[in-house]
């Protein structure tokens, strides 16, 4: 019993040893995963402190109701949460903060946060305007869809860093159904439509980005998506692709609202004369703006989608901090907040419907076919082109 006894207690002994060693490897273990932890945990507690107390002066697009309300409801959260004071800068085009940046060469800007296009962002970018390696400095850039999502390039500029998406735009119509049976359009169904419906399609007066859009939705179908149209415009590019988009848009004016003689100021007025029945259609940047606007009854009923058969312009909509901003550990902690899942749940089903960029959100059901951007190149010459064909 004695010898028995003592190989039983030898053995409890052995493997109370192998499990103490087993818990002090795993304690080691965590020890150094968790200093991890703290260390960047220390990092962006020393953001949150700084940015505590600072003002935020957001430049950002006005133009629209839904996310003037959602800047709001963004506001009053990002004040309860951070005691940071965010201050939306309405702006009717996204060239105006870029211009005062010009203006301030370098010194102290009034800008804190902008909401970037991809034509500006090249620019910024290349003029080195804009604070670096944002995506390693917000937390929540981590959860971005990556993998599901054209949110890296921006109008065939890399971000690296200088910008962080923050919503995905996709260019689309809101129709009557009667005019616009079809759930996809081209060039000709559209101009079959003004042809029977005269004076009830229309599209903002470019540089307007929404009318721009339009205008290169056009070319994509006219030109049958021409590869040279996600690069830089050369001159022999051009000279090939452009004449077709001027000899139809010399088609399609004269059925237009208005005789294509005046153009709506931006999506919004053109919305409006939708509402009120003058015009069969609208534009929109949102894919799922016309499930709001009828669950709101805002528009008709009889109201659809529609978007190009090659499928929908889709680009991101991006957030950037100058170089010379004021307050940039309060902007951080501002985007880090627009990434979080409950600003992005927030900022889907509530009044604005833009769809989450977040890997935990994403769904590809609030989404159309996408089809990628032109470079930024071709938006400047087809805005310019324009106003000298037809800007009066």
């Amino acid at each position: 019993m004695t010898s028995l006894l003592f190989k039983v207690l030898s053995r409890l002994f052995i493997a109370c040893l192998v499990c103490l060693y087993a818990a002090t490897s795993h304690a080691n273990s965590g020890t150094k995963a968790d200093s991890v932890i703290q260390q960047n945990n220390a990092q962006w507690q020393q953001t949150l402190k700084a940015a505590q107390g600072q003002s935020v002066y957001f430049y950002a697009w006005g133009g629209s109701k839904a996310v003037n309300d959602y800047l709001r409801w963004a506001t009053r959260e990002i004040a309860q949460q951070y005691r940071i004071r965010l201050i939306h800068v309405k702006v009717t085009d996204p060239s105006e903060p870029v211009s005062r940046l010009k203006a301030e060469n370098g010194r102290t800007s009034a800008i804190d946060l902008i909401w970037v296009n991809g034509e500006n962002f090249a620019y910024l970018k290349e003029q080195g305007f804009l604070l670096g390696d944002l995506w390693t400095a917000i937390p929540n850039s981590a959860s971005l869809a990556v993998d599901k999502l054209p949110i890296t390039v921006d109008f065939g500029e890399p971000m690296d860093g200088f910008e962080v998406p923050w919503g995905i735009g996709q260019f689309n119509l809101i129709a009557e159904k009667a005019a616009y049976p079809q759930p996809q359009l081209s060039a000709k169904s559209l101009l079959d439509v003004a042809k029977n419906h005269p004076q009830s399609v229309t599209y903002p007066r470019p540089p307007e980005f929404h009318g721009t859009t339009f205008l290169k939705q056009l070319l994509i179908d006219l030109s049958k998506a021409d590869p040279r149209l996600y690069q830089f415009a050369t001159e022999q590019a051009k000279e090939e692709l452009l004449p077709a988009l001027w000899q139809y848009l010399d088609k399609l004016h004269p059925f237009l609202w208005q005789q294509g003689k005046a153009f709506p100021s931006s999506a919004a007025e053109q919305f409006l004369l939708y509402q009120q029945k003058n015009l069969s259609m609208t534009v929109s940047f949102n894919p799922n703006q016309w499930l709001k606007e009828k669950n709101t009854q805002q528009i008709s009923e009889s109201s659809e989608r529609r978007y190009f058969a090659n499928g929908a312009i889709t680009n991101s909509h991006n957030l950037a901090i100058p170089k010379s901003a004021p307050s940039p550990d309060a902007a951080i902690v501002v985007i880090n907040f627009m990434l979080s899942e409950k600003a992005q749940q927030e900022k889907f089903t509530g009044v604005w419907g833009d769809p989450a960029v977040i890997t935990s959100l994403f769904d590809e059901n609030a989404t159309m076919p996408a089809h990628p951007e032109l470079h930024s190149s071709w938006h400047v010459i087809i805005e310019d082109v324009w106003q000298q064909r037809y800007g009066g």
